[in-house]
């Protein structure tokens, strides 16, 4: 094992990479948070289809991140996969100094020189989506949003659901709340009850905490990221969920690395549904809930996605309540 660490760190031969090749995950949330959920589950899946040997750190404060990642650039991993939001320019410097070793990290910005990629959240095609079909069912023509922070990767999810919601009712309108953590479902619960007694009756979950209000409050909920129905209790709550998948990225990534080919690239097009990196959740209960026509409808439009024949809009701003 140390012959083979030795030879991945000088660089020789690529073919030591054949078998498994060593990974770390670093998050800044617990894993149970979803968008690190996301990740780990894949690397646990590459791990389990015996591609990998995996580690993970988390709740690595962005204090403390650049340490850990050089502690794992250190110990030998051959890919690491993480999220530099916030620390970009630090992490950038830690793979410069170590360019044996590949890096995947969730930034918004470039890929930089020759081993860090970039990675984010791309699944607004899934969103419009699922805005259509929100868009068919509101009763109020009232819409409430709950996000994390206004950045690129949420505010673009936003916009795709908003536009998607008018396609299919030009008369919405839209509330939208900011709740400044990441993981704080007390507080997002919060806000979707402030949402609700401003006339609401279906709620767009980008946050976890959103799904109990809804239940609480008996209106409808539209997941993101990880299946809501399933894995937070939305049963008779939540429509659908935009769905992140990762897996196919990080395999990419995972067959760069064995084959000694790995180089700096922008991963987008991966989270996308064309490479199967988004899609929609099952409708589950709400199967024959939904109007036959907009069934019909999303059905079309997932198919001229795919073909590249319909392309959702992409809008990093920060979108704003409508009423």
């Amino acid at each position: 094992m140390l012959l083979v660490s030795f030879v991945a760190f000088m660089g020789l031969v690529p073919s030591v990479f054949a078998g498994k090749i060593k990974v770390a995950g670093i998050y800044t949330q617990p894993i149970q948070q979803k968008w690190d959920a996301r990740l780990h589950e894949a690397l646990v899946k590459a791990e389990k289809d015996g591609k990998i040997e995996y580690v993970f750190s988390e709740k690595v404060p962005n204090t403390d991140y650049v340490r850990v990642l050089r502690e794992y650039a250190e110990s030998g991993v051959q890919l690491v996969v993480g999220e530099a939001f916030g620390i970009s320019k630090e992490a950038r410097k830690v793979a410069d100094d170590y360019p044996k070793v590949a890096f995947l990290m969730g930034d918004p910005f470039k890929p930089h020189g020759k081993n860090f990629s970039v990675f984010d959240n791309y699944i607004h095609e899934a969103t419009y989506l699922m805005g259509y079909i929100a868009g068919s069912m509101t009763k109020s023509n009232k819409i409430g949003m709950v996000g994390g922070y206004p950045i690129g990767e949420v505010n673009r999810l936003f916009h795709s659901f908003i536009e998607g919601a008018r396609a299919s009712n030009p008369k919405t309108e839209f509330k939208v709340t900011f709740i400044g953590s990441w993981f704080d479902p007390p507080k997002a619960k919060e806000a979707a009850f402030a949402q609700i007694e401003a006339g609401v009756d279906v709620l767009y979950a980008e946050r976890a905490g959103v799904v109990d209000a809804a239940r609480t409050k008996g209106v409808l909920a539209f997941g993101n990221v990880n299946d809501m129905n399933k894995e937070e209790n939305g049963k008779d709550v939540v429509v659908t969920s935009a769905l992140w998948h990762m897996y196919n990225a990080i395999d990419y990534a995972i067959e760069q690395v064995k084959a000694g080919t790995y180089k700096a690239e922008n991963y987008k097009e991966w989270t996308m549904m064309q490479k199967g990196g988004a899609s929609l959740a099952p409708y589950y209960e709400f199967e024959n809930k939904i109007a036959p026509a907009v069934k019909k409808k999303v059905k079309q439009l997932e198919k001229e996605i795919l073909s590249g024949k319909f392309v959702v809009n992409i809008n990093d701003e920060q979108p704003k309540s409508t009423y």
